[in-house]
């Protein structure tokens, strides 16, 4: 099997990627009739809707990540996915429903939007340490790409094909049509051979929630991760919204033009998981170079002048973000003890997604106030700056080595010095 799928080849993981596919795909056609119901027939075209309906989606990551990680750590982690995934199930059942019915409103999306994401908070964490139960470490950096190139290719069709069935249909159906692609993930975790899996230690007794900040506060690689990955969430990984705003606002365009634009972007972040899943073990400098291109990119992206020319934008900016989150779920993932796995992932992405709540309505005031271009301007300009900071905290550090070697071709390196024993080499 090519190096790239070699994951692919241990059954369970096979049979669970089938299903995730199937359910991504369907998760990206809902966002995309989510935000037209909210653009075109609940307002009139109000970012600021939009981008509380986005931040209340993401506010649970914030406030139950401590918990969501205990009960991850704690419970069997395929038992939790059934739950969440058939509580994502009826949520998105219910939203179709209320708007096939034509009684839909707003609070009804509001209310929808907070309870996915409470489900989400425990789902995410679980079925990101899930992977290390099905496949072993040398295939873990491997499978977690893959999952990126999963959720990517949902990506890559999922708004397409949402558009041209609003255009064609109607929104209810593309919300039935996500509700319906939750049971593929509940059919495969069912499949699944259960002897095959090899559970994480379980997490026993008192203080476990302190413990995981105890461990990630000694781990000054993880905050520094974390930290890029914090303001990446937060400022520039906002496009549900500005893509939203720029189709409708700027460029005039409709469900169609706004659907292609998600699938467009994900040719870049598709393209960036399959060579994510062909690298070894993941390293710093990768995760750098790839917030570099994404300040790049978004900097194009802002100024771009034409529709088309804001498409083919979206396609590097795509690729250097879901670069650097490959990086970093992976690095985060393969340096942990695997019993703190699920608080440390948890934290993780509640840093990543809970700033969303922040900064979801900051950029739906900022569309409104000063412009849709500023939707994305913003991130270019807090990325940049993160970066900035970084270089500061290396050059500070007085153990960072750094050499330049010039056998055969040039090569720039640095190596950290952890401070504390449980914390590998991070060599960019």
């Amino acid at each position: 099997m090519s190096p790239t799928f070699h994951s692919l080849g241990i059954r369970n993981y096979r049979v669970y990627a089938s299903g995730a596919i199937v359910s991504n795909i369907g998760t990206w056609m809902g966002r995309v009739a989510q935000d037209w119901l909210v653009l075109t027939v609940l307002t009139d075209r109000s970012a600021s809707a939009l981008g509380l309906v986005t931040g209340l989606q993401f506010l649970p990551f914030l406030i139950l990540a401590p918990w969501a990680g205990m009960i991850v750590d704690r419970f069997p982690k395929r038992r939790i996915l059934f739950l969440t995934q058939s509580a994502l199930l009826v949520t998105a059942l219910l939203l179709a429903v209320l708007t096939a019915t034509g009684v839909v409103e707003l609070w009804h999306v509001y209310a929808l939007a907070f309870l996915q994401g409470v489900a989400t908070a425990v789902d995410n964490p679980a079925r990101q340490t899930f992977v290390s139960e099905m496949v072993d470490s040398e295939h873990l950096p491997n499978a977690v790409a893959l999952n990126s190139a999963s959720f990517n290719l949902g990506r890559l069709i999922g708004p397409g094909v949402a558009g041209l069935v609003i255009a064609w249909f109607g929104l209810a159906p593309a919300l039935f049509i996500n509700a319906a692609s939750f049971v593929f993930v509940l059919v495969a975790l069912s499949q699944m051979d259960t002897g095959a899996l090899t559970p994480s230690p379980r997490a026993r007794g008192k203080g476990q929630i302190r413990e995981g900040v105890r461990y990630v506060k000694g781990r000054p690689d993880l905050i520094l991760i974390m930290f890029l990955v914090f303001v990446l969430g937060t400022f520039g990984m906002n496009f549900q919204v500005t893509m939203a705003l720029m189709a409708t606002k700027v460029f005039d365009k409709g469900p169609g033009e706004y659907g292609l634009l998600g699938s467009i972007m994900a040719v870049g972040s598709l393209t960036a998981a399959l060579l994510a899943a062909r690298r070894g073990r993941p390293r710093l400098r990768v995760l750098l170079l790839a917030l570099v291109g994404f300040t790049l990119s978004t900097a194009l992206l802002s100024t771009a002048p034409s529709y088309v020319l804001f498409a083919l934008y979206l396609v590097p900016t795509g690729l250097s973000a879901l670069t650097a989150l490959t990086a970093a779920n992976a690095m985060v993932q393969v340096s942990v003890d695997p019993v703190m796995r699920g608080r440390v992932m948890a934290l993780y992405m509640a840093i990543f997604m809970g700033g969303t709540p922040l900064g979801a309505p900051m950029i739906g005031w900022i569309g409104d106030t000063w412009g849709p271009r500023w939707t994305i301007a913003i991130g270019t300009i807090m990325v940049g700056l993160s970066l900035v900071v970084v270089a500061l905290w290396f050059a500070r550090r007085e153990n960072v080595a750094v050499t330049f070697q010039t056998q055969s071709r040039p090569r720039f390196r640095v190596q950290l010095v952890p401070q504390v024993s449980t914390a590998p080499e991070v060599t960019k």
